[in-house]
């Protein structure tokens, strides 16, 4: 069967998502935290743009991902 791109969507997918996770995590304990009105540092704030790209753009890479490879399982299953 040939690939269908599902692997790849869940591999990036993932990967953003952890980035993503990386950065906010890095931006709370290493990089001095945010307020409402945004960071405390210079690179917080990058960690904090990175952190909110990362999340939505790789959480829905993640959940495209899923969504094939429940498809791909359900064909599987039926054929």
């Amino acid at each position: 069967m040939p690939s269908d791109g599902t692997r790849e969507l869940l591999t990036c997918g993932g990967g953003m998502v952890g980035a993503g996770l990386l950065a906010a995590l890095l931006l709370e304990t290493l990089l001095g935290g945010f307020t409402r009105t945004g960071a405390h540092t210079n690179s917080g704030w990058f960690a904090l743009i990175v952190a909110l790209m990362c999340l939505p753009f790789g959480g829905l890479l993640l959940a495209l991902g899923v969504a094939k490879w429940l498809r791909n399982r359900s064909l599987a299953h039926h054929n």
